[in-house]
């Protein structure tokens, strides 16, 4: 007769990986559509801002629009790297250099804020359920 204590291991002496504390059948790829999607809705974001940017950044629009298009590129490539560890470090990045975007214009800082406080907040729910 076996007792439960002897169902938990199997007969080559091994322990059973114990239940995910998140509940998420695969918490890896849940956190990377997290990180993916954050991204996504960021360069949505990005390009709704050159209409604008060409309307009110007056001589500074030029550089503006560039920087907007770099960093729109950059989260589209991002988004698609999320298999890997140091994408979710590019992310922290692209979110810096929209903040000192706004050295070209205040617009790029605000959505440097908006998407940084997004991004901290992925990265937030990343550690919470994978532990990195």
């Amino acid at each position: 007769m076996t007792g439960p204590e002897d169902d938990a291991t199997p007969s080559e002496g091994v322990p059973v990986a114990a239940p995910r504390p998140s509940g998420l059948k695969n918490p890896q790829a849940a956190v990377r559509g997290l990180g993916a999607g954050t991204l996504a809705l960021e360069v949505i974001v990005l390009l709704l801002t050159i209409a604008p940017l060409a309307v009110i950044a007056g001589d500074r629009k030029g550089p503006a629009i560039i920087a907007v298009l770099v960093a729109t590129v950059l989260a589209i490539v991002l988004a698609g790297s999320m298999k890997r560890d140091w994408a979710w470090t590019g992310g922290a990045v692209l979110q810096g250099l929209l903040l000192a975007g706004g050295f070209l214009h205040w617009t790029l800082a605000a959505v440097g804020v908006i998407f940084g406080l997004t991004w901290a907040y992925a990265m937030h729910v990343r550690r919470t359920i994978l532990g990195k």
